[in-house]
């Protein structure tokens, strides 16, 4: 059901709900659909987790480990890859209901977001993942054989791929702080031995190798996405 922003016609009750739960449907089942997917596909998705961990061998520890840990990955997977259409519904339920000011503030934020996200995912895969493993194996190659847990193995990586995403959202919290005039650029700025000391505490919370090596990657990367924020509040004047 389309609505129009501005509209003079308001809609019920009943219909709000209904689009509702049109759009929930939608969603539910684009989510479903690519998980049930990505289920089916467990063994492609499963080599391209592994490829960072080279020289590793992988174990099954339990009965059922690797069946659990697929329906695990896959739930996952659907999720991250369904979100931009579930965001994208909500969107379309709550767009009617805002103003023409609203609506411009609103969609540029929630794109950037999306962007930013999977930009971490990438980000993690391609520079933290390595360092952290490569740290990892070589440490106490000589004495331990690296033979790891499947089910383990892919918590690290989730955990490493998604937190790194959540991180990269900081210019958009930023922006959002500093339109809303919560904190403005030149604050931002001043703070900034405060945030090299956060910056060093989120990377050692939100990397589960613990290693030296993926928390000054993290932390760079988090001073790089901070400066950025203000970069981009100062071009907006704000």
């Amino acid at each position: 059901m389309n609505k129009k922003i501005n509209s003079n016609t308001e809609m019920s009750i009943f219909e709000h709900l209904e689009e509702l739960r049109e759009r929930i449907f939608l969603a539910a089942l684009v989510f479903t659909i690519i998980t049930l997917t990505c289920f089916v596909y467990m063994k492609n998705i499963s080599y391209i987790l592994q490829q960072p961990a080279i020289g590793v061998k992988f174990l099954q520890l339990a009965p059922g480990e690797y069946l659990f840990t697929s329906i695990k990955v896959a739930l996952y997977s659907g999720f991250l890859l369904s979100s931009p259409f579930i965001i994208y519904q909500i969107t379309l339920f709550i767009l009617p209901g805002l103003t023409k000011k609203e609506s411009n503030f609103i969609i540029p934020v929630l794109l950037t977001s999306i962007i930013l996200f999977f930009s971490g995912i990438i980000f993690a895969y391609i520079i933290l993942v390595p360092a952290a493993l490569k740290f990892l194996i070589s440490y106490g190659s000589e004495v331990v054989e690296p033979i790891w847990s499947f089910e383990q193995y892919f918590n690290f990586m989730l955990l490493l791929l998604f937190s790194t995403g959540i991180a990269f959202q900081i210019p958009v919290i930023q922006i959002i702080l500093g339109i809303l005039k919560i904190f403005s650029s030149a604050e931002m700025y001043a703070y900034w031995k405060y945030v090299i000391l956060g910056a060093t505490i989120v990377s050692a919370i939100i990397t589960p190798s613990t290693d030296p090596v993926t928390q000054i990657i993290m932390s760079l990367a988090i001073l790089a996405l901070y400066s950025s924020g203000i970069f981009i509040l100062k071009i907006l004047n704000k």
